[in-house]
């Protein structure tokens, strides 16, 4: 006789109970049901309607809620990326800044080599991808006669060269070989991207699936709708079905993208192979693997011959982004030198103003005045709109913070006096000056960075940073105000 498993036992025990209570609960509801309608006959109409009403309020709007908790819910679309600018938008920028006293000459550079490129009418293509993933080979193979330095050592490629190349309908192509990704510690990382953005097609080469970084870089070039050719290099180290599962994952990882195509190449190169001999003996042979290259040539074919005005169109774009590019990095450097020179300008301010405060109070009034003035001049040279309200609020934040570590900033600014012997009864007067440059000093610096990196005034971010700067390296910047002080104090026959 077979033995029950307990298993299935408790499986039974469970079914039982189940049905047991379901059947519980509609015998009850059931009931239920039965005594309302009994005690609705006699009821009137209006009744009726209102209580049927109700019931399939509740009712609808329980299941509806249900219905909204498990359905998946779309997430809310990003709001699409703002358009390219265009020549005259560039141009615009370019003299605004001028006239603000930004250099713009690299953002002149760039356009110049846009307007050569288009009166010479050849097609630019990139190389582009990370160090050892075959490009300089590529070239080679792609054009034999091409001088290329080909290495086994990664990243042989150090600057940005460029060959002609006749392509099999004889049209005249600039194959322009970049530096590779993450070479050098990434310092030529920003050349290689900017050559990129200047060409007509980028090759992107590869020998696997996508690493993290490449896919980013990836995705930076296709957000440009630059049109590209993926290709997969070293294609004779894989088998047929590990080939064809790195092709599927490529092509998930460009899904979407119309301007991209994907092929697989061997740009050639050598293999070592050791030879054994009936005898035991071994030798070490090279062999030249002969290169296939034919699908990206054919790919690069394909580009050109669909529309060439649009490849040109397409070009001129993206060189008009990287041109805006520059200019924004021209208008922080600007904005940044002349933070600076405001912060050390009121910082003097403040010192000589309590230097020369001489009747009680006075100084918290030119303090009040130089510190409304400060941020002003921040904020239009940021260029952001401020209301006099928020300059208060953040003066009287950065006041409560400043009442707290006075004596500490007091006494800082003591030691940094005793560098300077013999200044007697002057000493106190000193020290409070001495405050108020590393007070604006570190307020100035604080308001600059928030603006830069918020685009606006915001007094708690302000605040919590001006904490941070305060505190930094006091005991050298307080000497540093206090020769500031003393280059200004008057001395007087009772004060020497």
């Amino acid at each position: 006789m077979r033995s029950l498993s307990p298993w299935r036992a408790f499986l039974a025990v469970a079914i039982t109970v189940g049905v047991t209570v379901v059947l519980s609960v509609l015998l009850a509801l059931t009931d239920w049901a039965f005594k309302v309608l009994n005690q609705l006959h006699d009821a009137p109409t209006w009744f009726i309607i209102l209580y049927a009403s109700v019931l399939l309020t509740l009712t609808g709007g329980g299941a509806w809620i249900v219905w909204r908790l498990l359905t998946p819910q779309k997430r809310a679309s990003s709001a699409p990326p703002p358009p390219p600018p265009t020549q005259e938008e560039v141009e615009k920028r370019i003299t605004a800044g001028e006239q603000l006293g930004v250099d713009v000459s690299l953002v002149r550079q760039e356009l110049a080599e846009l307007k050569n490129r288009r009166a010479t009418g050849e097609v630019h293509i990139a190389l582009f991808g990370e160090i050892s993933t075959g490009k300089s080979s590529l070239v080679r193979a792609l054009l034999p006669n091409a001088e290329v330095d080909v290495s086994v050592r990664g990243g042989t490629t150090r600057e940005v060269t460029r060959h002609t190349w006749m392509s099999t309908a004889h049209d005249r192509l600039i194959l322009t070989d970049l530096p590779g990704l993450n070479e050098a510690d990434g310092t030529l990382d920003t050349m290689a991207r900017e050559e990129a953005m200047r060409s007509h097609v980028v090759v992107y080469v590869c020998d696997g699936d996508l690493t993290r970084d490449q896919y980013r870089e990836l995705q930076a070039l296709l957000a440009l709708n630059k049109p590209m050719v993926l290709v997969l290099n070293k294609m004779d180290q894989y088998t047929s079905e590990e080939l064809q599962l790195i092709r599927e994952r490529l092509r998930e990882r460009v899904e979407g993208s119309a301007r991209i195509d994907i092929v697989a190449i061997t740009a050639g190169g050598t293999q070592e192979l050791v030879r054994v001999f009936p005898d035991g003996r071994e030798e070490r042979v090279v062999r030249e693997l002969p290169p296939h290259v034919a699908p990206l040539a054919a790919a690069l074919q394909r580009c050109i011959d669909s529309d060439l005005a649009t490849l040109e169109k397409l070009r001129d774009s993206t060189v008009f982004v990287l041109a805006s590019q520059k200019l924004d990095e021209a208008l922080t450097t600007h904005r940044r030198a002349k933070a600076e020179e405001l912060v050390g300008q009121y910082a003097r301010k403040a010192v000589v103003g309590a230097v020369a405060a001489v009747a009680p109070g006075s100084d918290l009034l030119i303090q009040g005045y130089l510190g409304i003035s400060l941020l002003k001049e921040m904020c239009a040279l940021y260029e952001v709109p401020v209301r006099q309200i928020e300059l208060q609020r953040l003066l009287e934040h950065s006041g409560r913070h400043v009442a707290k570590t006075l004596p500490i900033m007091l006494a800082v600014a003591g030691n940094g006096l005793k560098a300077f012997p013999g200044l007697g009864t002057v000493a106190g007067g000193m020290l409070h000056a001495v405050a108020y440059g590393l007070i604006f000093d570190s307020l100035g610096k604080a308001v600059a960075h928030t603006l830069e990196t918020r685009g606006e005034l915001q007094p708690a971010p302000a605040v919590l940073l001006f904490e941070e700067k305060l505190g930094e390296d006091l005991e050298s910047r307080a000497r540093k105000f206090a020769r500031m002080a003393l280059t200004r104090h008057v001395p007087t026959r009772d004060n020497p």
